[in-house]
Order: C-alpha cells, then structure tokens, then sequence
C-alpha cells in the first residue's frame, strides 16, 4: 500500500498526524541535553522573571531559569508517566477482564462487585488520595494508578469476552481440546487487543493529566526536576506578570495530550473499516 493509498483511509490523517507530534516531542525529550541551550536546573539571579527574548525564547522563571530548557526536559518525565503508566493497569485489568469474561460465576460477581466499589469514586479523586496516603514520587504514582485505572480495562475486555466466548470458533477450540490459556491468548486475544489499543491511547491522555495534576499538588515528581505541572505551580504566583512560566509547559501538555488523541481517533477510525 502506498503512502498516498494509506492517507486515503479513513482516519489515517489524524493518525498519521498524532504519530508525527508524538514523534517530534520523542525526539526531543531523547535529544534535550543537545537542543537545550541551558542547564534546566541552573539558577541565574541576573535572569529572575526575565521575558522571552532572544537569550531565554520563553522567559526564565522565579528563579532565573531557563523555561525553554526546563519545558524540553520536562518531556522525558511527563512522556515517561503516561506511556509506563498504562502499561501496569492494561495488563492487571486485561488478564482480570479475560478471566471474569471466560468463566463467569464466581470469579466475574467478584470482579463486578471491586470494578463497582472503585468507579462509585471520581479518578483523580482516588488517586490523589493514595498517592497522599503514601507519599509524594514518581513510584507512589505509578503505584496509584496501578490500583485504580486497572478496573477500566477490566470493564472492556470482561464486556467483550463475555459475547466472544459463545463464538463458533471459541466453541470448536474447546472441542479440540485447547487448553484454557491458549484458547484466551490465541483466539480470544486478537479480537479484543484492537480495542484496548485505542482505550490505551486515549487513557494515556488522562494519566498525563493526572501526572501534571499531582504535580501541580505537590503530589508528583518533586523539585528541582522538571514536570510541567509543578512548573505550573511554581509558576502560579507569578502569572499576572510573568505568563510565560505557566504558558510554555501548559501548551507543551497540551500538544502531547493532542498527539495522543490524534493517534486514537485515527486508530478508532480505521478499525472500524
């Protein structure tokens, strides 16, 4: 297929575009030692709330630091909390959702009664609590979504499991005695992964916003490292008179929660044909 045939697709504009911003930023976060003109952390009380100018192209911050430098290298951080952040919950929530979907009885009244407890409670609300419970970092968060976003994962694919194992294929797979495991990894798996690829995407967008979110609380990565949200609390106090502390960060969330969504939407489009 030729690239002029694949844009033709329907959604494959948007994917195709959502990979490019995606790509861009990926490229940045791995070369930001080499693109950044300075020290993210290094303090020049000559440049305190200095503006954006040719010297510092988005302004320094309270503390004279470079915002450009400091918002590239945020890149790394925040990238890193969503991609590895879905990646716990997908899994718990997959093998949960296989095997409340597969055998039913027991397992899935359990399943539906924690998956029914955990959304009576607002996300952010939830982990906000955990991660205070357990204290500010990095791990804590990882830890907090684990806990949480799993159950959504879980909903999908027990829904889907649940129609998929009454199948003629699944049917005739017990007949000639498959085992269990391979019945779910081979012939279940591939019906549903598609799906939960285009939820993953989409849900990397919220767990970057929770991300920025506790670290606007104080809750996420702590100083002096840089994350676009605890520049954007930091930035606060000082966003009457010095916007560009909050601006540059708030735009570079939002240019990668709009990749994400790109990326999904085309994803979602394109399945469908």
């Amino acid at each position: 297929m030729s690239i002029v045939d694949f844009l033709a697709r329907k959604g494959a504009l948007e994917f195709s575009l959502g990979v490019a911003i995606l790509l861009f930023l990926l490229l940045l976060a791995l070369a930001a030692a080499g693109v950044s003109p300075f020290d993210p952390n290094a303090i020049d009380f000559e440049s305190l709330l200095a503006p954006p100018s040719v010297h510092h192209p988005f302004g320094a911050d309270h503390l004279g630091r470079d915002v450009l430098s400091r918002t590239i290298h945020a890149i790394r951080i925040d990238l890193w909390m969503g991609l590895a952040g879905v990646v716990t919950p997908l899994l718990l929530g997959t093998f949960a959702g296989l095997a409340a979907g597969y055998f039913g009885s027991w397992t899935d009244v359990v399943l539906s009664r924690i998956i029914d407890v955990t959304i009576a409670f607002p996300f952010f609300v939830l982990v906000i609590a955990i991660v205070g419970l357990m204290g500010p970092g990095l791990t804590n968060y990882f830890v907090a979504l684990a806990l949480v976003s799993w159950v959504s994962y879980a909903r999908l694919v027990r829904a889907q499991t649940a129609i998929l194992r009454d199948k003629d294929y699944v049917l005739a797979a017990k007949v000639l005695g498959y085992s269990t495991p391979v019945i779910l990894v081979r012939h279940l798996m591939p019906s549903i992964l598609p799906m939960i690829l285009v939820y993953a995407t989409t849900d990397v967008v919220m767990i970057v916003l929770a991300g920025a979110s506790l670290g606007f609380l104080g809750l996420g990565v702590q100083p002096p490292t840089p994350e676009w949200g605890a520049m954007i609390a930091e930035g606060q106090p000082y966003v009457v008179d010095a916007w560009w502390i909050c601006l540059f960060p708030g735009l570079a969330a939002i240019l990668l929660g709009f990749g994400f969504v790109l990326v999904s939407d085309g994803l979602g489009r394109m399945m469908q044909q």
